[in-house]
């Protein structure tokens, strides 16, 4: 068993993370922070299973299989957690207190106003950064800017250009999308 335990932790456990570094291969898109919290799991697994080891098979293969499954119910539980978030999510369109004309979005506040930047300006007064930034926006996309810059609310727009909520939504998404209005910077 010494024999075991020096050959996967010689040289800083090299031997045990090649073979986490093998399973988490197959997961793809693990951060170098997550690495590190799997190959202290990978310490807590080997523990555990130098003492269950019974030699009916290769060691390689035991170890493999059950930090395998470790690993595997570890990355799920993360993933589960990071979902709980999502059951949360409210949608910025949402009316508030039975009102259809005021939203969860209206309530919001930011520094920056992309409609008070265009309110006012005629089309051949624009000067190039916002030609620029008009030009990346498709029809149904400028006639909500225009619509929301005239005063009307998300859904008098959507009634307006028949359209449906995500329709709006995406449109609304790509007005407000920093790479589309990096350009105004």
């Amino acid at each position: 068993m010494e024999q075991i335990i020096n050959k996967y932790y010689a040289d800083n456990a090299r031997e045990l993370h090649r073979v986490v570094d093998k399973i988490l291969m197959n997961f793809g898109g693990i951060s170098n922070k997550d690495v590190d919290d799997f190959y202290s799991l990978a310490n807590e697994v080997f523990t555990d299973i130098v003492k269950k080891y019974d030699r009916n098979r290769p060691f390689e293969t035991f170890l493999y299989s059950c930090l395998s499954y470790k690993i595997r119910t570890e990355i799920t539980a993360r993933n589960c957690y990071k979902r709980m978030a999502d059951r949360f999510s409210v949608p910025i369109d949402l009316p508030v207190s039975g009102d259809k004309n005021f939203t969860i979005g209206d309530m919001l506040a930011d520094s920056y106003n992309l409609e008070e930047e265009v309110i006012g300006k005629e089309e051949e007064r624009y000067n190039r950064k916002m030609l620029s930034y008009l030009d990346r926006l498709s029809k149904v996309q400028k006639e909500v800017l225009k619509l929301t810059i005239a005063g009307y609310k998300p859904c008098e727009i959507r009634e307006k250009l028949h359209i449906s909520g995500k329709e709006y939504s995406d449109a609304d998404a790509a007005i407000h999308a920093y790479r589309n209005i990096s350009l105004l910077f």
